[in-house]
C-alpha cells in the first residue's frame, strides 16, 4: 500500500480545504491514461468505488485507483520541496 508522508497528509488537507472539497473527499492517484507509467493526480469529492484508501488518517483523504495499486504498493507519497507552489513526488520507501 502506498505511504502517505506527514508532510504530504498536511498538503493534502491544505489543497482540499482551499478547494472546498468535502469531507469525504481528498487525492485521487490513478494511472495517466495519456503516458503508461505515469501518476495522474486530482481532488475528488469522493471515491470511485474501487479505489483503495491509502490514507484516512488526517482531515482530508488519499485514494488509489485499483489498477494502480500495484505499481503504487512500494512507493511514498511526499511533498516535493523544490516545487513552486505545492507538489507532490513518489519515491521509493525507505
Amino acid at each position: 500500500m502506498l505511504t502517505v508522508t506527514d508532510n504530504a497528509r498536511t498538503a493534502v488537507e491544505d489543497l482540499a480545504q482551499q478547494a472546498g472539497v468535502p469531507a469525504e473527499g481528498g487525492l485521487r492517484i490513478a494511472q495517466s491514461a495519456g503516458q503508461p507509467g505515469n501518476f495522474e493526480l486530482a481532488l475528488v469529492p469522493a471515491p470511485q468505488d474501487d479505489d483503495q484508501v491509502a490514507d484516512d488518517s488526517g482531515a482530508t483523504h488519499v485514494f488509489v485507483e485499483a489498477q494502480a495499486a500495484p505499481a503504487l504498493d512500494t512507493l511514498t507519497l511526499d511533498t516535493d520541496p523544490e516545487a513552486q507552489g505545492p507538489g507532490f513526488v513518489l519515491t521509493p520507501k525507505a
